[in-house]
């Protein structure tokens, strides 16, 4: 069995910058109102033009770049995302073509929040068993398209921003890598947060006028019970992956965790008894940018040096789904 490892991040981000104070202007909020409660002061949207795949075609080519590979060297590509560019062909086809690489495996995963890792997971496994060499592994949105920007969408609308980030792993030839991942999905709660339409079941296709006015077509979280249950799953699945590899907090260099909300990063932080430093956080720059969030923040935590070689470091997200998961690192 081989062991694969990250040789390269990148991330995009949409130009546009909207500040809590813009969208005062547009519903009923206050900047002082979202930062108290997830910590968020800007986010990125990406205007009418800019679609996913052109943001993980830009995260992708900086992952390439660092990483030192071609395109001929890619033999996998993963994308994890809720807002393809279309209802099918998925995110993953377009990067194959517009990174002109070999006819090689390419396909999505959607699973929300949880996404890139259920994606590095799958990769690993494709690495491990030897059916590959070298993975692009992606998570992208554009998810702002989707939301419902006035006062009744204000929940969902505060919260999210638009972005893509990428890795590239490879085989490992040392001690460093990927040292295991955990994935986990609840569905009898999916109704607290999820997207009903357009959809193929009854009274929520695309044509549904009342569903449409309704708000069935835009997405929707029950915030108390996402909390509550995110407070749970978090830990749950960090101290998972860490029994999984006897490794100890103090073993942990850093949480790299999915920006879903400062808040939800403070109650985990305490209820594993560690400081907030050893919890990576830039909701505030970004807001949840669910599949792209864990890249994005893995990319800027290396690039802030606050990950070094043989540090060990832990991934988790919990979204949707519900679904959780959590990786367990060796740099």
């Amino acid at each position: 069995m081989h062991k694969s490892k990250i040789t390269g991040l990148g991330f995009e981000v949409p130009e546009k910058v909207v500040l809590n104070a813009d969208l005062e202007k547009i519903m009923d909020t206050s900047d002082e109102w979202i930062q108290s409660r997830s910590g968020i002061k800007e986010r990125r949207w990406a205007s009418e033009d800019i679609a996913t795949s052109d943001l993980a075609l830009g995260a992708s080519k900086k992952a390439m770049e660092m990483a030192g590979v071609s395109p001929e060297d890619i033999d996998l590509v993963i994308v994890g995302t809720l807002s393809s560019d279309y209802f099918f062909p998925g995110v993953s086809a377009q990067l194959q073509d517009k990174l002109n690489l070999r006819n090689v495996a390419a396909f999505d995963i959607k699973a929300a929040c949880s996404a890139f890792v259920y994606c590095l997971s799958v990769g690993d496994q494709f690495i491990r068993s030897g059916m590959a060499e070298t993975a692009l592994i992606v998570g992208a949105v554009t998810q702002t398209k989707l939301i419902d920007k006035t006062t009744r969408g204000r929940d969902i609308a505060v919260l999210f921003g638009d972005g893509a980030g990428a890795a590239i792993i490879q085989t490992s030839n040392d001690d460093s890598g990927i040292l295991s991942t955990h994935l986990h999905c609840e569905g009898k709660d999916m109704r607290n947060l999820w997207m009903e339409g357009p959809g193929s079941a009854p009274g929520v296709w695309i044509n549904n006028k009342q569903a449409i006015a309704d708000g069935r077509l835009s997405p929707f979280m029950n915030g108390r019970e996402v909390f509550r249950n995110a407070v749970t799953r978090f830990p749950e699945v960090i101290q998972e992956a860490m029994d999984e590899n006897g490794l100890t907090m103090d073993d942990i260099k850093l949480i790299i965790p999915h920006q879903a909300n400062n808040r939800i990063s403070q109650a985990v932080a305490k209820r594993m008894g560690i400081d907030m430093d050893r919890i990576y956080s830039n909701i505030h720059k970004y807001g949840n940018t669910t599949a792209a969030s864990i890249p994005i923040a893995l990319t800027e935590a290396f690039q802030e040096g606050k990950i070094k070689k043989g540090d060990h470091i832990i991934l988790a997200a919990f979204g949707a789904g519900y679904t959780w998961a959590s990786a367990a690192i060796r740099w």
